[in-house]
């Protein structure tokens, strides 16, 4: 059995989670698990965040007027998994339904904390979702989430600053063409750069894609591998960037410099989740025209091999009380019409009835000039994606990527040497947790 340690919160957290627990579920663990949805009645507890989230419980309660939603805004992943995890270790406090990061879903699963939906036949959707996002909610072979939406990585990149800088877009066909682009676009000079540095998604996402597998998982044990050919490349490539200054080391993801420097064009691409183009209209509102999206580049030219980077799903606790309105909830927002309001309101859908909607891929977006934003992401959605696992621990995995590798891209380390050093870092937690850890 893991020990409990994983559970021990910060006080902040058990702040936050004092707040949520108010309005969640008491008690422990369902003694049953109610899978009568056409019965359905009563109070849902929901936990998540993001746009379309109201809009979609109120569609939700109008075609269920004997249900209502109760829902607490929860911020972020993170936090939203912090307080899941200190509800779980109080044994009360948790909501019926919970939003998760895809990655992080095994983590809730492998502690019992979320319900195995193939009781509600949630088995039989798998042809009614894309492949890559419904992968990740499978464990054994059986679904603990529905995806809300899905994340294929793809590459955006600002067009007027590409052409200033004698770069196509869309010729960047692998990533040797991409080194070549941010050699151009370096060329600018003042604080130009292709790119900032890679944070953990999308780190993930562009190993996932070159083959690598750093992570397998098989019960009590855990593989860590960090050293495979896929992370061989994906070093090479980035160390590379590093060294000639190609690639921006004082800009952080997420932060109000990163935001200001995709809307003046001096970060001028980046590789992340189908996700993306709500937060670049929102965040970088001065680029607008000028953004365009392209397929991700190929470690192997003709190659089209995709990857997933981020995603949300629902999942029901095991505390719940209430499981059979928390599925009827969590169906339609994720599989029935709440899939479409999300959508209306920039979810990139997850369901095969939505991204073959003709309308949904021919739709015009004016901050990408005019592109049919959708059609792209559409046909990275449907690009192969080979099996990958994350940890059980991911939230542990993202919070330290960045004190362990991020200084490479300062210059401070090797990019070998730091990603070394985070395969040890992740291995001696696990190993903290119970797990037996062996790293390659």
């Amino acid at each position: 059995m893991r020990n409990t340690k994983k559970f021990i919160a910060s006080a902040a957290a058990i702040a936050t989670l004092i707040g949520l627990a108010a309005c969640g579920n008491g008690g422990g663990l369902s003694a049953t698990v109610d899978t009568d949805t056409a019965n359905a009645k009563g109070e849902v507890v929901f936990w998540g965040w993001g746009n379309g989230i109201k809009e979609t419980i109120a569609a939700f309660e109008k075609a269920n007027p004997n249900i209502t939603v109760k829902y607490s805004s929860t911020g972020t992943g993170a936090d939203t998994a912090t307080a899941l995890q200190n509800a779980i270790a109080a044994g009360k406090g948790a909501p019926d339904v919970v939003m998760l990061e895809d990655a992080t879903v095994p983590q809730f699963v492998v502690d019992g904390s979320v319900v195995d939906l193939s009781q509600f036949g949630a088995d039989k959707l798998k042809d009614d979702f894309a492949a890559g996002p419904w992968a990740k909610m499978l464990q054994e072979g059986k679904p603990y989430a529905l995806p809300i939406d899905s994340s294929p990585e793809v590459f955006f990149y600002n067009k007027a600053v590409f052409d200033k800088a004698g770069v196509d877009g869309e010729a960047i066909k692998t990533w040797d063409d991409y080194y070549e682009a941010a050699k151009k676009v370096r060329a600018l000079g003042g604080d130009y750069y292709i790119a900032n540095s890679i944070d953990y998604q999308p780190f993930l996402a562009q190993v996932w894609q070159a083959g690598s597998q750093p992570f397998k998982v098989n019960g009590e044990n855990i593989t860590i591998d960090m050293n495979d050919e896929g992370i061989q490349k994906y070093i090479a490539l980035q160390q590379k960037l590093i060294d000639e200054d190609l690639i921006n080391p004082k800009i952080t993801n997420w932060t109000d410099d990163w935001y200001r420097s995709l809307g003046d064009g001096t970060t001028a691409s980046l590789t992340i989740g189908a996700w993306m183009p709500t937060d670049l209209e929102t965040g970088a509102a001065a680029g607008k025209g000028n953004w365009r999206v392209a397929q991700l580049p190929q470690w192997n030219e003709g190659d089209e091999a995709s990857s997933e980077d981020g995603g949300s799903a629902l999942a029901i606790t095991s505390q719940s009380k209430n499981t059979a309105a928390a599925y009827k909830f969590a169906e339609f927002l994720t599989h029935g019409d709440g899939a479409k309001v999300m959508a209306d309101h920039g979810t990139f859908p997850a369901t095969t009835k939505l991204l073959e909607d003709k309308d949904f891929q021919s739709k015009k977006n004016e901050y990408f000039g005019g592109q049919q934003v959708n059609k792209v992401l559409v046909e990275a959605a449907e690009r192969k994606v080979s099996a990958f696992q994350y940890l059980p621990y991911n939230p542990y995995a993202q919070s330290k990527y960045g004190d362990d590798v991020v200084p490479a891209f300062q210059g401070k380390k090797t990019l070998k040497d730091a990603i070394a050093a985070y395969a040890k870092t992740l291995a001696d937690y696990g190993t903290d947790q119970g797990y037996t850890v062996t790293v390659k």
